[in-house]
């Protein structure tokens, strides 16, 4: 099993230990909420403490409901998670063709540093149609014939 495998493996076991753990434990029993936000934790312990209490501001938006909330929180995260997966997906599409641009450049100049074959032309480079029989480069047409020597035109 491959080193990356084996760390997917175990944050995807820690986070459903995380998930599952409270409810298996039963953290959340004799509450009237048992899982509530922390909002709502700190709204209770400072009626406790002071009950006349007055917030400094009020809400620009009450939800109607907590399903509602809920909602809109959920889709504030889905936001937050597209957001951050464009963002990573963006810089890594721009390292991977910046990475393809580095290897291209590297292979051109492979290309231009490799020995002269027999034909009088660079390895891996084609001539354009009909022109090693014009310039005398085939075997037997009187050109370098096979010596690998540069001809004019193959330079």
């Amino acid at each position: 099993m491959k080193r990356d495998t084996r760390i997917n493996a175990l944050l995807l076991l820690v986070v459903a230990a995380l998930a599952v753990l409270p409810l298996a434990l039963g953290l959340g029993e004799g509450r009237e909420e048992p899982f509530a936000g922390a909002d709502a934790q700190a709204e209770t312990a400072i009626t406790e403490i002071a009950p006349d209490y007055e917030p400094w501001f009020t809400p620009l938006y009450e939800p109607p409901s907590g399903e509602v909330e809920s909602a809109l929180f959920a889709l504030q995260a889905a936001l937050g998670a597209g957001v951050l997966a464009y963002y990573f997906g963006l810089r890594r599409g721009r390292r991977q063709a910046a990475a393809g641009a580095a290897e291209a450049r590297t292979g051109t100049a492979e290309a231009e540093a490799r020995p002269v074959t027999d034909a009088g032309h660079a390895a891996g480079a084609v001539p354009a149609a009909g022109a090693e029989a014009a310039d005398g480069d085939a075997p037997g047409a009187g050109g370098t014939g096979g010596r690998g020597e540069r001809s004019a035109a193959g330079e």
